[in-house]
């Protein structure tokens, strides 16, 4: 009567295989560019916003670098939103600012209503991967 309520062992497609692949490589520097920046765009800007992926991205690599290999494989709505949060994050170094802060803000939303559109490209990468 108990083995009703246990849950059946759900083996991981090959999908998710290569998915969770593409995030070790991911951490050991192994990805191909651009997919590389976009991963790391993604985790960045899911963790704490534009002005995180700025941050964090200048203290580690080129960050102009960076945005670049971002504008060649981001959809356009996206690729202006990094542009936009950018000229934004610059002016929040030098001073507080309120429409800076709102452009970061209507940014970030832009981010998470178009994220779909990141997680379908890296799915496509993915698919690439051999296990």
């Amino acid at each position: 009567m108990f083995g009703l309520f246990r849950k059946k062992k759900v083996e991981p497609t090959e999908k998710d295989l290569k998915w969770d692949k593409m995030w070790q490589l991911w951490t050991e520097e192994r990805t191909d560019s651009p997919y590389s920046e976009l991963m790391t765009y993604l985790s960045e800007v899911n963790n704490g916003g534009h002005s995180q992926y700025f941050d964090n991205v200048s203290g580690v690599s080129d960050l102009q670098s960076e945005m670049s290999a971002l504008k060649t494989i981001l959809p356009p709505q996206l690729a202006s939103a990094v542009e936009q949060a950018y000229a934004a994050h610059l002016i929040l170094e030098e001073r507080n600012d309120k429409q800076a802060e709102e452009i970061l803000r209507r940014c970030d939303d832009v981010f998470y209503k178009r994220e779909e559109e990141i997680n379908r490209i890296l799915e496509e990468y993915a698919s690439t991967i051999e296990l």
